[in-house]
């Protein structure tokens, strides 16, 4: 039954942000069209309904108060999630002993030292795709890329990638039920069987490395203490579930959003080919533009926000996408300024919760735009090309680009 209670001030919409297929940039788009209309707005989808914050002040105040905004559960449409993601679904402190645990795996030294392997990488795809003249930009690509590293910072085989992929489909994008799902089964139920499934490869492995240990982040993890005591078997599992999700989509997609701008805007592609000095104002750009994160978070007692009666156990929505869009705060926010500075975006969220791995996505950013132009300075969008797009992460399924070999 949808909630029917009343939200005073905060008008209701039917809106989902899980829809699994659509125009690209239709969900940012409904985004911009609520936060002209008001602050927080109330879905009346699902079961039980769902608040979404609009504004960037009104964003940020929820990432940076997790008293209030639980991260218990992270998706909106479940508040009573039977996994547990570490450290993400964590609040302070239990979060910040992870953090402290993962923060020199992650830290702007570290990073550094992984570039040389990292362009290798991207210079190696790019080199293999020179002379093809047209490419599947997210699967010859955007995949392969970022996923190889993330592969490696665990110490796991690439051959084993395309299984990977099809896991990360299952737990992270919605309509997978209509590629990987058994007859009756809902997303939630395929989201379900893809953990299962990463978690069973994870147990093999941890079991691999506690008597062959590597020089990875498996076998680090296996030596980590938190209040005197060693990790259990279950927060490892957790913890390498979470890194596999993270580490298989978020950077892909980025990436697949900033080409698809490329290959539409001329101007803008000619500009990151022509001056190297303006890519990382690029990349900062399309975090912002195209952020593709929308949390949820729980809220844990009764209170008002901004004028709207939040309970104990609603769930709220934080597009970030919306936060880093906002005319308030980012002026003409809702067009790409390719070399706009200065630009204090969220992509990464904030708070106690802020990316992890930002340093990493940068950097990964970087190098791929810089060897990709410099190899393949002219593409376009393959004409006739139907580019659409999944919500509750954002992502693109598949984006043909073709050019003059």
């Amino acid at each position: 039954m949808t909630d029917t209670r009343s939200t005073g001030k905060c008008p209701v919409v039917h809106f989902d942000h899980a829809t699994g297929d659509g125009p690209i940039h239709g969900l940012v788009g409904e985004f911009d069209r609520m936060r002209a209309q008001a602050p927080v707005v109330r879905s009346d989808h699902g079961e039980y309904g769902y608040w979404v914050l609009t504004k960037h002040e009104l964003i940020l105040e929820a990432f940076q108060n997790p008293g209030l905004f639980s991260s218990r559960a992270m998706v909106v449409n479940n508040p009573d999630p039977e996994y547990l993601w570490i450290p993400e679904m964590l609040d302070p402190p239990d979060h910040t002993a992870w953090r402290r645990l993962l923060g020199p795996y992650f830290s702007p030294g570290r990073v550094a030292t992984m570039e040389e392997g990292v362009r290798r990488r991207c210079v190696e795809l790019v080199e293999g795709l020179r002379d093809r003249g047209e490419c599947d930009f997210v699967s010859d690509f955007a995949q392969q890329y970022p996923t190889t590293i993330f592969l490696q910072l665990f110490g796991l085989p690439l051959e084993d990638l395309d299984t990977f992929l099809v896991w990360e489909n299952m737990i992270m994008h919605p309509g997978a039920e209509r590629k990987f799902g058994k007859p009756g089964e809902t997303h939630h139920d395929v989201r379900m069987r893809g953990m299962g499934e990463v978690m069973g490869y994870f147990t093999g492995l941890i079991a691999e490395r506690r008597t062959q240990p590597r020089d990875d982040l498996i076998s680090s993890a296996l030596t980590w203490q938190i209040d005197g005591k060693p990790v259990s078997q279950e927060q490892l599992l957790s913890f390498c579930l979470l890194m596999f999700m993270a580490g298989l989509d978020t950077v892909t997609q980025t990436l697949s959003y900033s080409f698809h701008h490329l290959a539409t805007h001329p101007e803008d592609r000619l500009r990151v080919a022509a001056e190297p000095e303006v890519v990382p104002l690029a990349i900062e750009e399309f975090l912002r533009a195209y952020a593709i994160v929308m949390p949820g978070r729980l809220v844990t007692e009764d209170t008002e926000f901004h004028g709207c009666p939040f309970k104990k156990g609603d769930m709220v929505l934080l597009p970030v996408n919306s936060a880093t869009r906002d005319s308030a705060v980012f002026p003409d926010g809702e067009e790409v300024v390719i070399d706009r500075s200065p630009n204090p975006h969220i992509g990464f969220g904030s708070g106690p919760h802020r990316c992890l791995g930002a340093h990493l996505a940068r950097r990964e950013l970087r190098v791929a735009m810089e060897e990709w132009h410099r190899v393949i300075p002219e593409y376009r969008l393959a004409d006739g090309a139907r580019v659409r797009e999944h919500g509750e992460l954002l992502g693109i399924d598949t984006l043909p680009l073709v050019w003059d070999g």
